[in-house]
């Protein structure tokens, strides 16, 4: 199994997009990026909007070699939609390179999930059905391919329990030589995704941090709750993790990735090259757009 991860916060962008190929089979999981629109009350930085770009790229590069594409839940930075976004790198024509003749394993479009994720899966599937080989809900699902084998959890938790984002589905690859998970927006805050990932036993665990530049604001006890997890599944599973997505929207990640069990790798570590969490540090990204001298710890070339 080769995993090449594609768009992430490490990267620049927000997302946690990869591509794994077996064999013949390319398989897209969570093909979608984004940036915030707002973030200290600034557009994104022009560093942001080029980062997008090349992650627009790569992800349509990769879409060519994909038989199979996978979508955890409907948030922008997890799917392609059929229109035109700026802060989403989107548009149909991309939408429809990304999801023709292909099989779509996807999160059921009506059940357990919020009104808002509802109607982004309606208008999905209202094109993506007229272009795709086959469209399979998989909320629960278990799949044999022969070369390899991929399960879907059930629905759980977008965050903590009950939380109004509604609920994503992970995913777990196995083609006999290693078993990987690819947990998107679970971050690290509920109990059933958890136990999931326990129970499923990966070498290798693909996952979402929890979002602690919003503790205090929109969530309680984000760091302590999603380290505290985390480090109970590396002490469980002995899994190599790739830890990346909201948790490094904050300048402090490095010091969480120092309280866990197991050294883990971002995106940009995975793929040997520097972190370059730009949202984290739009405001002097900005500053420096104007000509100010400021220091942030990555380059930006």
């Amino acid at each position: 199994m080769k995993v090449i991860p594609l768009a992430s916060e490490s990267l620049g962008v927000r997302s946690l997009a990869i591509f794994i190929k077996i064999g013949v089979v390319g398989i897209l999981i969570d093909p979608g990026v984004a940036l915030g629109p707002k973030r200290y009350s600034l557009s994104p930085a022009e560093a942001e909007l080029t980062a997008l770009r090349e992650a627009r790229e790569r992800i349509q590069n990769y879409s060519k070699e994909a038989t199979m594409v996978t979508i955890s839940h409907y948030h922008y930075d997890h799917h392609t939609p059929f229109f035109a976004g700026i802060y989403e790198s989107s548009s149909p024509e991309r939408a429809r390179e990304l999801y023709k003749e292909k099989t779509l394993f996807i999160k059921h479009p009506t059940e357990n999930i919020n009104f808002s994720q509802k109607k982004r899966a309606w208008m999905f599937l209202k094109e993506a059905g007229k272009i795709a080989k086959e469209i399979k809900y998989v909320d629960g699902e278990f799949f044999d391919f022969g070369d390899f084998i991929m399960e879907f959890s059930p629905a759980v938790p977008h965050g903590t329990e009950g939380s109004k984002l509604g609920f994503v589905v992970m995913v777990m690859v196995d083609d006999g030589k290693q078993r990987l998970i690819h947990a998107s927006d679970i971050q690290l805050l509920n109990r059933a995704s958890k136990e999931w990932i326990i129970k499923q036993m990966p070498d290798l665990l693909i996952t979402g941090g929890p979002p602690t530049y919003l503790e205090g604001y929109r969530v309680k006890e984000a760091w302590s709750t999603g380290l505290k997890n985390l480090n109970e599944i590396i002490k469980e599973t002995n899994a190599e993790v790739i830890l990346d997505h909201h948790l490094i929207r904050d300048k402090r990640y490095p010091e969480f990735f120092e309280q866990l069990e197991k050294q883990a790798l971002t995106f940009a570590r995975f793929l040997k090259k520097e972190d370059r969490p730009l949202e984290a540090y739009r405001k002097e990204l900005h500053k420096i757009e104007k000509g100010e001298n400021v220091e942030v710890p990555f380059s930006l070339s």
